[in-house]
């Protein structure tokens, strides 16, 4: 079993167009196009929007790195692959609306390769979605698990969705603030390491959830764009925003990857939003349309 890399950075770069195209198209304002080169090996396109007329910040980035020696962020579950030249490609997306009645948004796609003299090549694939609502709507929720549910169905059936669903709920989890940080949605890594899943079968998986994403998140932000916000709102996702700051920056393998690679700072941290406030030990009204957050929706089940 062999990595295709021919095959699977057009697809890549392809499927940063077309989400590209279709939020340009959106939210009318277009997305600015930024190439870089990383001095280590590899490069990559920013695709970002920044005071759009939806998006208040928004990136999809492609990348493509190489390297002489695995982060330790890539070796931390794979300690036998420490010292390995790398590639590493994908693609990544966090969009930020500015309605907070419009949840926030992340996608990743990717794939790595690990190498050594005398040694065969080990490789993988990994990625995911997940959704992050300030105010939740159970129709936007489930409509986007239904999606993601949909995207696994072909590759493994209701267990397959099960797990990386399960994995989604745990993964993306503030452990400091034991809470989550969304509603979840999809998450796996290490697809193809272990030699037990042929390389169609896990670019196939890769390339269903990562063609998903549209629908999964489209049709939410259309129903709720227009909804009136004020002072108020805007004050609550600013305080929500933190903890997806906290996330990023202490637990998130892409951060870090990117980080620890010697990455593009601009391009990696493309995810933070641009207004975001702490409060101390903050709690919000009982009975509140912010409190339903927390009571309802901030509560891992099986929304499809």
């Amino acid at each position: 079993m062999t990595m295709q890399a021919e095959i699977v950075k057009p697809w890549f770069t392809g499927l940063q167009s077309r989400i590209v195209d279709r939020l340009e198209a959106f939210d009318g304002v277009a997305f600015r196009a930024d190439g870089w080169e990383r001095p280590g090996g590899g490069g990559g396109l920013t695709r970002v929007i920044e005071d759009g007329n939806f998006f208040e910040r928004g990136g999809v980035n492609f990348s493509h790195v190489t390297g002489d020696a695995m982060p330790a962020s890539a070796t931390a579950h794979r300690p036998e692959l420490a010292g390995r030249r790398f590639e590493a490609m994908g693609v990544s997306l966090v969009l930020h609306p500015r309605n907070p009645w419009c949840p926030t948004v992340h996608m990743n796609v990717r794939c790595f390769i690990a190498m050594a003299e005398d040694k065969a090549p080990v490789w993988w694939f990994g990625g995911g979605m997940d959704l992050t609502p300030y105010y939740g709507f159970e129709d936007d929720v489930r409509h986007f698990h239904a999606t993601c549910k949909a995207a696994v169905l072909p590759w493994g059936g209701e267990a397959e969705h099960r797990r990386l669903k399960d994995w989604c709920d745990r993964y993306f989890f503030l452990k400091h603030r034991n809470e989550p940080r969304g509603v979840g949605g999809l998450f796996f890594d290490d697809l193809g390491a272990d030699g037990q899943t042929d390389f169609d079968t896990a670019f196939g998986l890769t390339r269903s959830v990562g063609e998903a994403f549209l629908d999964a998140y489209l049709p939410i932000i259309e129903r709720r764009k227009d909804i009136a916000y004020g002072e108020r709102e805007r004050d609550f996702q600013a305080y929500r925003r933190g903890r997806y700051v906290e996330f990023n920056l202490v637990f998130d393998r892409g951060t870090l990857f990117g980080l620890q690679s010697g990455g593009r700072t601009e391009s990696i941290l493309m995810s933070m939003p641009p207004i975001v406030k702490w409060r101390y030990d903050w709690h919000p009204e009982p009975g509140s349309p912010e409190s339903q957050l927390y009571d309802i929706f901030l509560k891992p089940r099986d929304w499809a």
